[in-house]
């Protein structure tokens, strides 16, 4: 039991603090890096990156659709739709190649465009009329 109680601190204090853990996971390791809203989990074998985004309810109050769009998806605006949770977040789950640098930004509704508020970091649009949002794999 003492057992249990320590890992959920320690995954507690990674999911605070954003840094790397190692979970065992049916006989296969993974490393994950943690953060609010986008979680990363490194396979062992090194060529994929599991990145769940997750944009909160209240970034999308009233959304029909919600849509991750990127350098990953060739900026399509339909190719990736995020699925709704119960409490009305968007969550979506893309493997991605390690050691890059991604742009993207969530559409809404097909209208209305939003950043990621924990994404790496951001950077300015070629278009120079807002930033986009960045995952570093």
């Amino acid at each position: 039991m003492a057992t249990r109680e320590s890992e959920k601190v320690t995954t507690r204090k990674a999911e605070a603090t954003g840094k790397k853990k190692t979970a065992e996971k049916s006989g296969s390791k993974e490393t994950r890096a943690m953060s609010a809203g986008i979680k990363k989990a490194y396979l062992k074998s090194g060529k994929v990156c599991k990145v769940t985004f997750r944009l909160p309810h209240v970034a999308a109050t009233n959304a029909k659709s919600v849509c991750i769009v990127g350098d990953f998806n060739g900026w399509s605006i339909h190719a990736n739709a995020m699925k709704k949770l119960r409490n009305g977040d968007y969550t979506i789950t893309l493997e991605l190649k390690p050691g890059r640098e991604y742009q993207f930004r969530y559409l809404i509704d097909e209208c209305r465009w939003e950043n990621d508020w924990n994404a790496d970091k951001y950077v300015k649009s070629p278009y120079g009329d807002s930033d986009n949002s960045v995952i570093v794999t």
